[in-house]
């Protein structure tokens, strides 16, 4: 409790500790969805397009089940998005009502995102009973393309708060003069925008991948495994290594936009070349620093790919204007984390890469499975420490050197909102607990459908005859030729 404290200023509002609690939590609940969100209607749509291609009933199967899992995914995430719409505007009301005209247009557009992608999934899930094959998935095309333009606008609002432009301020300090398209197109805004975007198709891929791997490694070995699990883990491994250099690319940018939050990520101290890196480690209030692994000039290098980069440190600035110890240590923590989850997934698509290439087939190493079936949280782990390193490291400002994210808490009193963390928190649990136990009841009818389809005629009604999709003597009746 002593280190949370240590989070705010001396002269902070008592309110903001419990502001900032409130939304880390919703938000850092929101992001476990959003992976499947915005790429698991691109995976669904290529396994649905593989069904067609190769007239296969078992991929059109998949393609089914997992539209069924999108969107119930998308009613969680609809609630818990909109949570965190009404705290920007009821915890940040200094932000909103100074700064709103300026960037606010990125959750317009997210808000229509997020209506354009119901009416399509609804479309979606439709199709499978009344459409035909290739109809049916030419109405699904632009769902992949919805879900990209709700993660444009929430990423615009985003990477404007990191490099604000688009504005000037007049003699009262008020933004005038806005330019909605710089607003939008900050300096920050592509680099963020195409590593948010990888990071959830490699995501969304390695945790579709990672159930049928567990089922693998129980030794369900059949097509229906192999097809769920190679398509998505296709998908990721592919990704996987492009994110790397992204990752590269926009901790470059970081340093050149943003020195002080570079330095807190790799918490440097002291402005100078031939800088160390520290794998982990902590920052302490006189600069020194405990603990991890030191790798003499590699900052350096790292940065400016030369070790006499000169990399700003944390005290070339202000006390009030920079992270303080512990907020650096934190973003620094989750840096390193994430990069580290990053590098050992890349070698576990090229493990996979090369047993494909040199065999043709999939690796047969249970360690490799159950990497596998690991992969899918450890990607969910990573996005979580990308956002903390990103929040975190920007502090104390809400808007880059703009406004401090004090100056934009709401007057409400630190003990009402804390009742309404407290009862957040209780939603949360009922509303993922719910969200769980549907994903559940709906895998446990479809392996009774699986198995009362190889046992012969079902003396239940089969699953075609619920809202997932029918089977063939429904689809033939209604011109579908998918199982």
């Amino acid at each position: 409790m002593h280190t949370m404290f240590q989070l705010l200023a001396a002269d902070a509002p008592a309110q903001l500790l419990p502001a900032r609690q409130l939304m880390a939590f919703t938000l850092a609940s929101h992001i476990i969805l959003v992976p499947l969100g915005v790429a698991l209607p691109f995976i669904t749509l290529l396994m649905h397009y593989r069904g067609i291609r190769h007239d296969d009933p078992t991929a059109l199967l998949l393609a089914r089940r997992w539209s069924a899992v999108m969107a119930v995914q998308f009613a969680v995430g609809v609630v818990t998005g909109t949570v965190l719409s009404f705290e920007f505007g009821l915890l940040w009301p200094g932000l909103m009502g100074k700064w709103g005209d300026v960037f606010g247009i990125g959750f317009g557009v997210e808000a229509w995102a997020f209506f354009l992608e119901a009416v399509l999934i609804a479309i979606y899930l439709y199709g499978w009973r009344r459409l035909k094959p290739r109809t049916h998935f030419l109405l699904g095309l632009p769902l992949p393309a919805a879900a990209l333009m709700g993660a444009f606008g929430i990423l615009a609002a985003n990477s404007w708060m990191n490099t604000p432009r688009g504005f000037t301020l007049d003699s009262a300090g008020n933004p005038v003069d806005v330019n909605i398209w710089k607003a939008v197109f900050t300096p920050m805004f592509g680099p963020q925008y195409w590593h948010f975007v990888v990071a959830m198709v490699l995501t969304a891929g390695y945790v579709v991948a990672g159930v049928y791997a567990v089922g693998w490694l129980r030794g369900r070995r059949d097509h229906y495994h192999r097809l769920g699990f190679t398509v998505p883990f296709t998908v990721a491994a592919v990704a996987t290594p492009i994110q790397l250099f992204l990752g590269d690319s926009i901790a470059r940018q970081v340093f050149h936009k943003q020195p002080v939050k570079f330095a807190a990520l790799e918490i440097v101290w002291e402005t100078d070349t031939h800088v160390p890196e520290y794998l982990f480690g902590r920052l302490h209030p006189d600069g020194t620093v405990s603990g991890g692994i030191k790798v003499p000039q590699l900052d350096s290098i790292l940065a400016g790919f030369s070790p006499d980069t000169k990399v700003i440190g944390l005290s070339s600035v202000p006390e009030s204007d920079r992270p303080n110890a512990t907020q650096a240590t934190i973003a620094h923590w989750a840096f390193d984390l994430m990069a580290v989850i990053g590098s050992v997934l890349v070698l576990l698509a090229l493990w996979y890469a090369l047993v494909w290439w040199r065999r043709r087939r999939l690796p047969e190493s249970k360690w490799f499975w159950r990497g596998a079936a690991c992969a899918g949280v450890a990607s969910v782990v990573a996005v979580e420490c990308g956002w903390v390193a990103t929040e975190v490291g920007r502090q104390p400002w809400i808007v880059y050197q703009n406004m401090r994210v004090a100056e934009a808490v709401t007057a409400t009193r630190s003990t009402t909102l804390w009742i309404m963390f407290g009862l957040v928190i209780v939603v949360y649990v009922f509303v993922f607990g719910a969200f769980l136990a549907v994903l559940l009841k709906m895998r446990t009818r479809w392996r009774l459908a699986d198995a009362q389809e190889g046992a012969g005629p079902p003396a239940e009604p089969p699953e075609a005859d619920t809202p997932y999709g029918p089977r063939s003597s429904v689809a033939s009746a209604s011109g579908d030729g998918s199982p």
